[in-house]
């Protein structure tokens, strides 16, 4: 048997590629997004009572990540990008429908659209449901996970003393936090874990319309080079 579905909304997100998103919901308390509601969904009706919720689960598609083909086992970048297990025991992008969730907080309402924060969700994501968090439900202190006990450990940001200034003069433009975005979304260490990269290596990501570059000095430090418009 088959079912169909079909988006009720699209994210318009920071994000604009999928290398340096965080790999977890709340990690970059910065990263924000709106998500537009798509007929007849964009109705105020839909969302009547949402303006009492703190945070929402959003259902979405990995969209860049479809595959025909399933996958049983992943390589999780949490443990090292080498190890294998299988798909449901992790939250990778390959999943079986493609379908990923994540909690978001939700910053306001306006018409047709809903404001978010501590997204994880690449701009242009199909989002096929919202649901309310319910803490009481869904918070549960004796619950474990083994394989992902704590968030990863964070790594120290620097920045040069014209990429620090770059990024604020941006953040003003923008109207966003640019500079804890960047800071928060680097500390996690976006590169596979398994590169080691050299001093001369640089690296860039794309967040909402500027390049952001920066390399390792050395191991388990980061320093932004340059935040250029994209």
């Amino acid at each position: 048997m088959q079912y169909s579905v079909s988006p009720i909304g699209i994210v318009h997100s920071c994000f604009k590629e999928k290398f340096a998103i965080p790999r977890q919901p709340q990690l970059a308390p910065a990263a924000r997004g709106v998500l537009e509601l798509l007929p007849p969904f964009n109705d105020p009706a839909a969302v009547a009572g949402l303006e009492q919720v703190s945070h929402v689960w959003l259902l979405f598609l990995f969209h860049q990540a479809l595959e025909d083909k399933p996958r049983l086992k992943v390589r999780p970048p949490r443990l090292g990008g080498n190890a294998s297990i299988g798909v449901f025991a992790s939250r990778a992008t390959h999943r079986p429908n493609g379908i990923g969730q994540s909690v978001v907080k939700l910053d306001g309402i306006e018409p047709g659209r809903l404001l978010l924060s501590g997204i994880d969700l690449l701009d242009g994501t199909p989002v096929l449901d919202i649901k309310p968090y319910v803490p009481y439900a869904d918070s549960l202190p004796s619950a474990r996970n083994a394989i992902a006990e704590a968030p990863p450990a964070a790594i120290a940001v620097h920045w040069s003393t014209e990429a620090r200034l770059q990024a604020e003069d941006h953040a003003r433009r923008l109207g966003e936090p640019l500079v804890e975005l960047i800071e928060q979304c680097l500390a996690q260490d976006p590169r596979p874990a398994y590169q080691q990269p050299t001093p001369e290596r640089r690296y860039g990501v794309h967040f909402w319309d500027v390049q952001v570059r920066w390399h390792y000095p050395v191991a388990g430090q980061i320093c932004v080079l340059e935040v250029a418009p994209a």
